[in-house]
């Protein structure tokens, strides 16, 4: 594609913004971020729509693209991250970690003051920095590793760590998008829409940006399905994938949804056989970390968060808003537990139901579902459905990635407050969106 002076400006603009954005907005300053963003989504819209007759996203390679989704990521290589505070978490897992100490064990606020605290340099103010310092470590050890190689390199220096820590993402999300541009020339279709992931303005802040993992588990999901379309009547295939797969899962538990669908696609004999290796490599993982105490420790917190975390979220809000009507209380705990059984039921359908609709569409649709019934659902958490929206026709997913960082609105005061208007409109839209975009495709395929 022709580098043309109107390119040129998106490219200058785009930049500066998410330079702002990145090294000096906080999400305190809500306004100026949705100005930012709000400039940064027309410009990606007017990206992807450009020249749909052959140079745009649905045309031929484009290199100027792709290095500017690049540059986009290295421009942000030295900031702190502004919009979430999960890294002083990372950090502080990880200096447990580089002096010997298993992050599984160990609560923060029972050990902030004690030797093991002076001995890893967990010092007073990072520990304020937390905010889950009463919960045992949700991480899993692949992220663990990450961040213990981070503190051991950065030599007690929070900067530094920080700059080691988004190493690994940024290196995931550019092999994303070369694994995308695979994946799509195997499928028959346009290697450019791997930029419908790679110049989204929310993966690009909330991943590089705002250092979440996601982009690591994004990056070996997809080297799982690479792997797996290689050749799937090969073992050596299988084998891999399910190691892919295993990793993806050892630095977000995510990719366990998948497993059903993996199953129906390989057939029985060959997909349990793919799961039982995908669990043994997943459990090798944790081996090095392994106690009496760190399973417990790990569904003691991960049951805190289903039951205790609410953020952001659309069917649950709804339903909590019954329960005071009918209990006169928030039912959290009744109300997540039957989530999730509805969650894993319904996933289970279209896994081994959905015979007619192709395995991303199901994918897609498993986790449009998982998010719709959870509890909490932060911004960066969308950017699993952005990756897996690139191989099918639907685009709502684009859609919620610029709505939800409306979901900011909640830090602008302490304490921090959700505005539930905001929340409606981001999900009213985002449904609207989506039931236009099924009754497109209906009446498409009714009148074939």
């Amino acid at each position: 594609m022709m580098v043309t002076p109107l390119r040129l400006l998106w490219l200058i603009t785009s930049a500066t913004a998410y330079i702002i954005i990145a090294y000096t907005i906080s999400r305190q300053q809500f306004d100026w971020l949705i100005v930012l963003l709000t400039g940064l989504f027309l410009w990606y819209w007017w990206v992807l729509t450009l020249d749909q007759h052959g140079r745009g996203v649905g045309g031929e390679g484009n290199r100027f693209l792709f290095s500017a989704a690049i540059l986009f990521r290295l421009a942000l290589l030295f900031a702190m991250p502004r919009l979430s505070d999960d890294v002083y978490r990372f950090v502080w897992d990880g200096r447990l970690l580089s002096h010997g100490f298993n992050p599984y064990l160990y609560l923060p606020n029972s050990i902030v003051n004690t030797k093991i605290a002076q001995l890893a340099n967990l010092y007073g103010d990072l520990f304020r920095h937390l905010n889950s310092p009463a919960y045992f470590t949700v991480y899993p050890p692949l992220n663990q590793i990450l961040f213990g190689v981070a503190a051991r390199l950065s030599s007690n220096s929070l900067f530094w760590n920080v700059v080691w820590l988004r190493v690994p993402i940024l290196l995931s999300d550019i092999g994303s998008l070369w694994l995308l541009t695979k994946l799509l020339r195997q499928l028959g279709r346009s290697p450019n829409l791997a930029l419908l992931y790679g110049l989204n303005p929310l993966v690009i802040l909330e991943l590089t940006g705002n250092l979440h993992f996601e982009a690591v588990m994004i990056f070996f999901t997809l080297l799982a399905a690479w792997w797996l379309l290689q050749d799937n009547q090969s073992w050596l295939s299988v084998l891999k994938s399910a190691g892919a797969l295993a990793l993806a899962i050892g630095s977000k538990l995510l990719p366990l949804v998948l497993l059903p669908i993996i199953v129906r696609w390989l057939g029985w004999r060959k997909g349990i056989v793919y799961a039982i290796l995908t669990g043994l490599f997943t459990i090798v993982q944790f081996v090095s970390f392994a106690s009496l105490e760190l399973v417990q420790n790990i569904f003691s917190s991960v049951n805190l968060y289903f039951q205790k975390f609410e953020f952001n979220a659309s069917i649950y809000y709804v339903l909590r808003a019954i329960g005071y009507w009918f209990k006169g209380y928030n039912a959290i705990g009744f109300i997540g537990f039957w989530l999730s059984v509805t969650t894993t039921l319904s996933m289970l359908w279209i896994s081994f139901r959905w015979r007619t609709v192709s395995i991303p569409a199901q994918v897609l649709a498993v986790l449009t579902l998982y998010f719709a019934f959870a509890t909490t659902v932060h911004p960066w958490y969308i950017t699993t459905l952005v990756a897996a929206a690139v191989f099918t026709r639907f685009r709502y997913p684009l859609v919620w990635s610029a709505l939800i960082p409306l979901s900011y609105c909640t830090y602008r005061a302490v304490p921090y407050q959700e505005n539930l208007w905001l929340t409606a409109i981001e999900y009213s839209v985002v449904f609207a969106f989506l039931v236009a975009e099924i009754r497109r495709r209906s009446e498409k395929m009714l009148a074939r």
